[in-house]
């Protein structure tokens, strides 16, 4: 695959590192205003670097826009001439809809919009993805593109916002829960390293536990509740205190912000 990727900052490179990682590419372009400040991805087979986004999507198939949202019309504003029917756009710019971008480029191209989080930078991303009627038919290739950087689902366009407050913020709200537990650990007579790592690796297994059973977690919390046992003794006293609901109403509040941030 042929691939440019417009905008290398720290999603871009996070996304070029996977590709490289997993030999996806024939050619990769990374783009950047100072190019020379990641000069050293040249050293990678096949990788070029570059200022210049038109060289880029000249020379590539894969379009991935990973720019700033306030860029991102400029940026389409100076390719659309190049692009042809081979090209494919996959946007990751959070807020930036499809009809945005078809507004600047047109109905008539392939146009997938992507919404990872942070852990593909370590090839774990929940990674969501739409497409126009056009770009329908390269979701597959999407899908192939991160599910090398972690995994991927497609969904409506209606739900990315939703999709941004469980998967992007969803991960500092694991990362609060895993920092909980961790503090519950000290209390409990752990030093903070070793109660973080049980706390981090419990946090793992419990998600892969699901992954790889296709279990539900019930089935598996059913597993580990005795009764008058300290577990279930546990879950009843955090039910008590709010625990799910106060999970869910964040997770509300963060998705009725997102909403009035679109509107504004």
């Amino acid at each position: 695959m042929k691939i440019a990727i417009l905008g290398a900052g720290n999603l871009g490179l996070s996304i070029a590192k996977g590709l490289i990682t997993n030999n996806s590419i024939t050619q990769l372009y990374l783009t950047r205003r100072n190019p020379s400040s990641i000069s050293e991805w040249e050293e990678y087979k096949n990788t070029l670097v570059t200022s210049d986004n038109r060289k880029a999507v000249a020379k590539s198939d894969i379009i991935i826009l990973a720019v700033q949202p306030a860029q991102l019309d400029a940026v389409l504003n100076s390719i659309t001439d190049l692009l042809n029917d081979k090209h494919v756009l996959i946007s990751t710019v959070t807020g930036y809809s499809i009809a945005k971008i078809e507004g600047i480029v047109g109905t008539n191209q392939h146009i997938v919009r992507s919404m990872p989080n942070t852990a593909i930078s370590v090839g774990k991303s929940m990674t969501c993805l739409c497409a126009n009627a056009k770009g329908k038919s390269r979701l597959p290739l999407a899908e192939a593109i991160f599910n090398g950087l972690g995994t991927s689902i497609v969904i409506d366009e209606k739900h990315m916002r939703a999709a941004t407050v469980i998967c992007a913020s969803g991960i500092a709200f694991w990362m609060r829960l895993i920092r909980a537990t961790t503090q519950g650990g000290v209390q409990l007579g752990f030093d903070a390293d070793e109660a973080m790592k049980m706390s981090m690796y419990t946090a793992m297994g419990a998600a892969s536990l699901l992954i790889e059973t296709n279990s539900h977690p019930e089935q598996e919390i059913d597993k580990v509740t005795t009764p008058q046992g300290c577990t279930i003794e546990g879950l009843n006293e955090m039910e008590h205190q709010g625990l799910s609901s106060s999970l869910i109403r964040g997770i509300v509040a963060s998705f009725n912000k997102i909403n009035n941030i679109a509107k504004g």
